[in-house]
């Protein structure tokens, strides 16, 4: 893969070739530590992912050395400030592919990047009769600020239902989108099930029907899977960064530039505005009429800091690495008496949802801290999906590029004690 940088950038001087899991381990602080007397074993990434040292020295050099707002002084801090802020937009336009960087809405999260998409972009063009489609699978994400509209207009909401592997059930989606659906929202990867959906395809039969698409990327940057949103053909993609190892607070919502043309301000105050008078007031032009207010500065400079550290990553040496995880993982639980996977899809990520015959996921999760293993249990804000899956909860494990196969031994001894603890 391309690294994105010059030779003589210190980040890139990682050498190429076999996964160094290692050397990549060493760059995140916290997986030093050591919880209850135990070595961190930190299976809780689609829920948040590690920082590696990088991104944090990037977040204090800000606040120590380039600490201004951004494009509201000239002065030389805040054009400092500026052109670090700014350069996490292009940075994010080349990992989308996005045509230019004023197609890429610097946000606080995926939430609000979908948020934005349903008020600015959908609410206007929604009256009663029409339709959104979703999924099964969606985070609350990406169901809520649908309901939202849709309840305000008399817009329905359909649901695309999923197989018993936990993929979506595709011989529904042409009979889904007929000519009253006005917008396509799905995940690009189930943070419940690592279903990894085929965007494309889906995409492909929306566009060929005139219906815009809207993607929660959220799980799927975390992996590193190629995520073109020209070769995906769809019209939105939203992203977090802090589950891609970058600062909370930080996200973006890529949009095809005629969309965002058209659609107004959501949120008014300084930055997003032209001219104001109390008689009126004219906008900014796309993106900056949907970024009122002080940004999160640090943030977006460690979300840029994150991007050029995981340009010094081999992709394919890191999916080889990933995959060989999820395999070991799945043996590993499926061994397990008494143990349900929630998922079996052939195309995934290693994000796995289990339940276990006689124990709740919490007092799983909590036994299983004890041993310095985190792991995340609950309804995963999928409370559809667990209705759908018949469980109240389950227990979750994520993992990403950093974990070892050496942890999931050591998981697979803890959940096998906590198991024999309850019974």
């Amino acid at each position: 893969m391309s690294r994105g940088q010059a030779a003589a950038d210190p980040l890139v001087e990682r050498a190429v070739g076999a996964f160094d899991v290692d050397a990549v381990r060493a760059d995140f602080p916290q997986l030093a530590r050591h919880i209850n007397g135990h070595p961190l074993i930190y299976f809780d990434s689609a829920n948040t992912a590690q920082k590696p040292q990088v991104v944090i020295d990037a977040v204090s050099g800000y606040y120590a050395e380039h600490c201004a707002n951004v494009a509201r002084a000239v002065h030389t801090l805040g054009a400092e400030a500026t052109e670090r802020y700014e350069g996490c937009r292009k940075r994010l336009a080349r990992w989308l592919n996005a045509a230019s960087p004023e197609e890429i809405v610097l946000t606080s999260g995926t939430t609000h990047a979908i948020n934005l998409v349903a008020h600015s972009f959908l609410a206007p063009r929604l009256k009663a009769g029409d339709v959104i489609v979703l999924t099964m699978m969606e985070h609350h994400a990406n169901i809520v600020p649908w309901q939202l509209v849709a309840e305000r207009s008399g817009a329905q909401i359909r649901v695309l239902p999923i197989t018993a592997a936990g993929e979506l059930d595709l011989t529904a989606l042409d009979a889904a989108l007929d000519d009253k659906v006005r917008l396509l929202a799905l995940t690009h990867v189930s943070n419940v099930l690592g279903t990894i959906n085929p965007i494309a395809e889906i995409a492909r039969v929306a566009r060929a029907k005139g219906i815009p698409v809207l993607i929660d990327g959220s799980q799927a940057l975390p992996h590193l899977l190629p995520v073109d949103v020209q070769a995906l053909g769809v019209d939105f993609y939203a992203l977090t960064g802090h589950k891609l190892f970058a600062p909370t607070g930080t996200g973006c919502l890529w949009a095809r530039r005629q969309w965002l043309d058209e659609m107004p301000p959501w949120i008014g105050g300084g930055e997003m505005i032209d001219t104001v008078s109390f008689s009126g007031t004219t906008f900014n032009r796309p993106p900056y009429r949907f970024e009122a207010g002080t940004p999160n500065i640090a943030g977006f400079i460690g979300l840029a800091a994150a991007l050029d550290w995981l340009d010094t990553l081999d992709r394919d040496q890191l999916r080889v690495h990933e995959d060989a995880l999820g395999e070991h993982l799945a043996q590993v639980l499926q061994q397990v008496p008494g143990l349900r996977l929630l998922g079996t899809a052939r195309e995934r990520v290693p994000v796995f949802s289990f339940v276990i015959d006689g124990a709740h996921a919490h007092d799983l999760a909590t036994l299983i801290d004890a041993e310095g293993i985190a792991v995340r249990s609950g309804h995963h804000c999928a409370h559809p999906l667990m209705k759908a899956l018949g469980v109240p909860a389950t227990a979750r494990v994520s993992l990403a590029f950093y974990n070892t196969h050496a942890e999931i031994d050591a998981f697979a001894t803890a959940l096998g004690r906590a198991r024999k603890m309850l019974g």
